[in-house]
C-alpha cells in the first residue's frame, strides 16, 4: 500500500479535498494497473497503462498521465444514535458518527455521548451508583434538528446518507430521523438519504452497525448495505437479564405485584426484544447466575455459526457478571471476538442497575 501526495486526474474536487489518507493498491509490483484512491468519503477507481512511482525515504510521487476515473458508489456515510452503546473506540474505528439522546439527571441535562467519549460529562460508575440510591432520571430521543445537525455536514461533503436508527418500539427516534431526511431531501435533491428502522436496541443496534460497516468496507453500495439492514435486522437476538426488578415495574413492564414477589424470590427474568421492537419479558430463572447462563444457552438453541460470530455484551455497570459471560461464550462457542461496554445512560435509565444484554446474529429473535 503506497500513499499518494497527488491529487489523481479526474478525481472529484470535493473528494480531492477531504483525501488527507489515500491508498494505492498494485496488483504487481511496480507496474500498476488498476489503483483504488480510498478517501473519507468512499473509494475512487482508475485504470491506467502508464503509472509509475517512486518512493524516497517514504515521500511518494505520483505520475498518473493518461489515466479515466470512476467514483464508485460507495459514497455514503452510515450514521446512528447513541442507543447503539457501542464503545466509542469502536464507533471511531468504524467511521461512525452517533446522534446523542439525552438524560436528566440530577437537576441537569447530559448528552448521552458513547461510552469513552471525552466530550461525555457523566461518569457512568457514579450515574449507575445514584440509580441505586434512587435517583430519579428522565430521557428525551434525539429530535429532527438533532439529526439535521448530523447529517448536514455529510450532505454537504457530497456524500449519501444511511441512518440506522433506534428502534420504533422503544423511542421516537427513528421518526425523528425520517422528518429530518424529508426536510434535508428537499434542500439536496441530488443526494440520497435513506432511514432504517433497526428495531434493535444498545448494543444490538450497535452489532447491525458493525455488520453493515463491513459490508460498506467490503464496497457495497448504499442500497446493497440497507437491503442487507432490512433483511437481517429480525436476526439480531437481543437477550436481557436485569438484577432490579423495580426498574422494569416503574417502566411498566411488570406489575408491583409481580416486582415485589420476584425480588422476595431472588427470581430474575429473561427477557429479549421482539420483531416489533419491544422489550418482552420471556422466561424466569432463579437466581442471577442462573439468568446468566440461560443466556448463554440461547446462543446453542439459535445461533448462526457461533464460531464465525462476534457477540456484543452491554451491561448496567456489572462488569464482572458481563466478563463471566464473555468467559462462558468464549469456552463453549469459540467466537471471534466478544465486545463488552457499558448500557448507555439512556437505556440504562429504564432497565437500572445490573441488566445485562447479550446481541449475536440468530435464525430468529
Amino acid at each position: 500500500m503506497i500513499s499518494l501526495c497527488s491529487r489523481l486526474p479526474n478525481m472529484p474536487t470535493a473528494l480531492a479535498q477531504r483525501s488527507s489518507a489515500i491508498s494505492l493498491h498494485s496488483a504487481q509490483g511496480g507496474n500498476i494497473s488498476f489503483v483504488i484512491v480510498q478517501a473519507q468519503c468512499g473509494y475512487y477507481t482508475t485504470t491506467s497503462s502508464e503509472v509509475q512511482t517512486k518512493t524516497s525515504g517514504g515521500d511518494f510521487f505520483q505520475a498518473a498521465d493518461n489515466m479515466e476515473g470512476n467514483f464508485m458508489t460507495t459514497a455514503y456515510q452510515i450514521l446512528t444514535d447513541s442507543s447503539c452503546d457501542m464503545p466509542a473506540s469502536l464507533a471511531q474505528e468504524l467511521d461512525i458518527s452517533a446522534a446523542p439522546l439525552r438524560v436528566h439527571f440530577q437537576g441537569g441535562e447530559y448528552e448521552n455521548f458513547l461510552d469513552g467519549d471525552p466530550r461525555s460529562r457523566l461518569d457512568m460508575k457514579a450515574f449507575y451508583r445514584a440509580l441505586r440510591e434512587g435517583a430519579p432520571t428522565s430521557t428525551t430521543a434525539v429530535n429532527p434538528e438533532g439529526w439535521a445537525a448530523l447529517m448536514r455536514p455529510v450532505l454537504d461533503s457530497g456524500r449519501d446518507v444511511l441512518v440506522l436508527a433506534f428502534s420504533s418500539g422503544l423511542s421516537s427516534t427513528y421518526s425523528a430521523a425520517v422528518s429530518a431526511a424529508q426536510e434535508l431531501a428537499l434542500q439536496y435533491p441530488a443526494r440520497k438519504i435513506r432511514v432504517i428502522d433497526t428495531l434493535c436496541a444498545s448494543m444490538g443496534q450497535g452489532l447491525l452497525i458493525y455488520h453493515a460497516v463491513q459490508r460498506q468496507r467490503a464496497g457495497e453500495s448504499l442500497e446493497q448495505v440497507a437491503n442487507f439492514v432490512e433483511e437481517n435486522k429480525l436476526h439480531l437476538c437481543h437477550w436481557f437479564t436485569v438484577d432490579n426488578l423495580m426498574f422494569l415495574k416503574r417502566g411498566g413492564r411488570i406489575s408491583a405485584a409481580t416486582a415485589v414477589m420476584g425480588t422476595m424470590l431472588k427470581i430474575k427474568p429473561v427477557l429479549h426484544v421482539d420483531n416489533l421492537g419491544h422489550l418482552v419479558n420471556v422466561s424466569k430463572a432463579r437466581g442471577r447466575k442462573a439468568s446468566i447462563d440461560a443466556m448463554a444457552a440461547k446462543v446453542g438453541q439459535s445461533g448462526i455459526d457461533p464460531g464465525n460470530q462476534v457477540f456484543f455484551i452491554s451491561h448496567g455497570d456489572c462488569r464482572e457478571d458481563a466478563e463471566y459471560l464473555a468467559e462462558s461464550l468464549r469456552r463453549t462457542y469459540h467466537p471471534q471476538d466478544v465486545v463488552i461496554s457499558y448500557v448507555g445512560p439512556v437505556i440504562g435509565s429504564h432497565s437500572g442497575p445490573g441488566t445485562l444484554a447479550l446481541f449475536f446474529l440468530g435464525t430468529q429473535r
